[in-house]
C-alpha cells in the first residue's frame, strides 16, 4: 500500500496570535523524508499537526493509516512502568487476568484483536538494544536514552504506516544510534524525521526544507541537500555582490546627470545675462532643456531606485544565521580555584567503589559513556558540591516556567538587573523583538535551550561553573556551531555531558572523562594540546 502526507494551504497560529503558517503545502511519499529547518520556524508544530494534537486554522491535511507520533520530550512518571511507556499496560493486564482464569468481557475488550502485541513489544526492545530491559520496569530506572527508545519501540510495534519522529537521536549513546538507524532504515511506509544528527540525517531518501514559511522537498540525502544549498547561498552572494556594484553605478550616473543639468541651467543664465538672444528663442530654449533635463534626471532616478530594488531582492535571499554571542567577564576564574569535588557518589549498583571528579579552576571537561551510566547523575552532584555559583542546564530544562515569557524567566535569575542589559543578553541568543514576550511553553526545543542558556548566564551571581547536559538536543546544526562558538568565550568552568563528538571537538577541552559500567571512570586524562 501506498502511504503519504499531504498538506495544503496550512494556517496555524498559537492563541498569543503568533502565526506559524499561514498556507503551507507539502507533500510526504512513501519512505524517509528529513524534515530540517532553524529552530523555530515550526518544524515540532507540523509534525503535531500530522499527528491530530493540534487543530489548524485552516487548510486540510491528509495522511494513510495508523499515524504514530514520537514527540522530543515524553511525557514521563517516574512511576509508570516500560509497559506503560510502550502504551501496553492495559492490554497486557487483561492478558495477565485472562492467564490466570478470569474471563471477564472487559479484559478480552481490552486486547480486541491484537493478541501479539506482546510479542511485538518484545521484538521491538530487544532490536533496539533493549533486551535486558522488562515490562515491569520503572521509568525512574531508566536513562534518557532509554526512555527516549522504549517510547519508539512502542511506536514500531503498533506498526505504523505513517510514522513521525522528533529529534529520536537526543541523549542516545553511540550504539544506541546505531541500532536507532538500522530501525529507521527497516521501516516501510511514510516516515518523517525532525533531526539536527547528521549521520541519521544521510539515511534518508528526500530532505525538506521549512524556510521562511514554505516546504521545498530536495531528493537524496542531507550531503546532497548541503550541496544545492552551499551553490544557492553562493549564487545569492553573488547577486548582491553584483547589486551593489550596480547601485553604486547608478547612484554615479545620477550624480552626472544632476551636475549636467546644473551645467546646462547655468548656461542658460550666462546666455540670457549676455543679452543678444531673442527672448522668445532664449525661453524655448530654457522650456526644451527643462523638459529634456527632467526626462532624463527622471529616467536615472527610476534607475537607482530599481538597482535598490535589485539589492533589497538579492539581500532577502540570503541566509541569516542568527549567531549567538556571550560577553561575560565575570564568570572568570582562576586557575588555582576549588570550583567542586565529589567523591564516593553512588549510581545504583553500577560502581563499587562510586565514583569522584575533582574540578579546579577554569577547566573544560567533556562526561562521555553509554545510556544510564551515571553522567546526569555526575552532573547533579557537582552541582551540589559546587564551591562557585553555578548554572545547571538539565536534559529537560526544568529551570524554564512554562507559564512565563521569555523575558521573566530570565529576569526570575536576575531581578535587580536592567530590563535593557537583560534584552541585550537575549539578544545576542537570538531571541529578539516580540519573541521575549512569547510564552515558554510555546517555544521550540532550540528556541528553548536558547532562553535556558540566556536565564543561566544572565543570572546574578553570574555563574561561574557551567554544567550541560546533551546541550545540543534540538537545536539545529547553524545554532550547534553558534552554541560551540559562544561557549568559547565562557571564561569559567565547563563541564559538559554529550554524545555529540563533533561538538565536543570544538569546545577546547582540558579534559575528557569516561564512564563505564562497572569499571567507573574509564579515562580520565589532559586532552592533548
Amino acid at each position: 500500500m501506498t502511504t503519504y502526507i499531504n498538506v495544503q494551504q496550512l494556517r496555524f497560529a498559537w492563541p498569543e496570535g503568533d502565526r506559524v503558517f499561514d498556507g503551507v503545502d507539502a507533500v510526504f511519499s512513501d519512505g524517509r523524508t528529513a524534515l530540517v529547518g532553524d529552530n523555530g520556524t515550526g518544524k515540532s508544530t507540523l509534525l503535531r499537526l500530522v499527528a491530530g494534537l493540534l487543530r489548524p486554522g485552516s487548510g486540510t491535511i491528509t495522511a494513510s493509516g495508523l499515524i504514530e507520533h514520537l514527540p522530543q520530550e515524553l511525557p514521563l512518571r517516574l512511576g509508570d512502568t516500560v509497559a506503560d511507556l510502550l502504551g501496553i499496560a492495559a492490554q497486557r493486564e487483561a492478558l495477565l487476568a485472562i492467564e490466570s482464569g478470569d474471563a471477564g468481557e472487559a479484559h478480552f475488550a481490552a486486547i480486541g484483536d491484537d493478541w501479539d502485541f506482546l510479542d511485538r513489544s518484545r521484538v521491538a526492545l530487544d532490536e533496539l538494544g533493549l533486551d535486558h530491559i522488562g515490562f515491569d520496569r520503572t521509568v525512574g530506572t531508566l536513562s534518557g536514552g532509554e526512555s527516549m527508545l522504549v517510547g519508539l519501540a512502542g511506536r514500531l510495534a503498533r506498526r505504523p504506516d505513517v510514522l513521525l519522529l522528533d529529534e529520536p537521536s537526543n541523549n542516545l549513546d553511540g550504539s544506541a544510534r546505531k541500532r536507532l538507524y538500522q530501525a529507521i532504515r527497516r521501516f516501510n511506509g511514510t516516515l518523517v524525521v525532525v533531526s539536527h544528527d547528521r549521520a541519521l540525517l544521510e539515511h534518508v531518501d528526500a530532505v525538506a526544507e521549512l524556510y521562511r514559511g514554505r516546504i521545498r522537498v530536495f531528493e537524496g540525502n542531507f550531503s546532497a541537500y548541503e550541496q544545492v544549498v552551499a551553490a544557492e547561498k553562493e549564487a545569492a552572494a553573488r547577486a548582491v555582490r553584483d547589486a551593489k556594484q550596480d547601485l553604486t553605478r547608478q547612484r554615479r550616473e545620477l550624480v552626472a546627470t544632476r551636475m549636467q543639468n546644473d551645467k546646462g541651467a547655468a548656461a542658460w543664465r550666462r546666455e540670457r545675462e549676455r543679452g543678444g538672444t531673442p527672448k522668445i528663442l532664449l525661453n524655448g530654449k530654457k522650456n526644451a532643456g527643462e523638459v529634456s533635463s527632467a526626462k532624463i534626471l527622471l529616467a536615472k532616478q527610476e534607475d537607482v531606485a530599481e538597482a535598490r530594488e535589485r539589492l533589497d531582492a538579492a539581500e532577502d535571499s540570503l541566509r541569516d544565521d542568527g549567531a549567538i554571542s556571550v560577553d561575560l567577564p565575570e564568570t572568570h576564574v582562576s586557575s588555582h580555584r576549588e570550583i567542586a569535588i565529589v567523591k564516593g557518589l553512588k549510581v545504583g549498583e553500577l560502581y563499587g567503589e562510586g565514583l569522584g571528579l575533582h574540578v579546579r579552576g577554569p577547566e573544560r571537561i567533556a562526561v562521555t559513556g553509554d545510556n544510564g551510566s551515571g553522567k546526569t547523575t555526575l552532573l547533579r552532584a557537582l552541582a551540589s558540591a559546587s564551591r562557585v555559583p553555578h548554572g545547571f542546564l538539565t536534559q529537560r530544562l526544568e529551570l524554564l516556567d512554562d507559564d512565563a515569557t521569555v523575558l521573566e524567566s530570565v529576569r526570575a535569575r536576575a531581578p535587580e538587573a536592567d530590563q535593557s542589559l537583560l534584552r541585550t543578553r537575549l539578544a545576542r541568543f537570538g531571541m529578539r523583538g516580540a519573541s521575549v514576550f512569547q510564552k515558554v511553553a510555546t517555544l521550540s526545543g532550540g528556541q528553548r535551550l536558547r532562553a535556558a542558556l540566556a536565564t543561566v548566564l544572565s543570572a546574578q551571581p553570574a555563574p561561574q561553573l557551567l554544567l550541560l547536559d546533551e546541550p545540543t538536543n534540538n537545536l539545529d546544526m547553524s545554532s550547534t556551531a553558534q552554541l560551540q562558538q559562544a561557549l568559547g568565550a565562557f571564561e569559567g568552568a565547563l563541564v559538559v555531558v554529550s554524545h555529540d563528538e563533533a561538538f565536543l571537538e570544538g569546545l577546547g577541552l582540558t579534559r575528557r572523562v569516561e564512564l563505564r559500567r562497572g569499571e567507573g571512570i574509564a579515562l580520565d586524562e589532559p586532552v592533548a594540546a
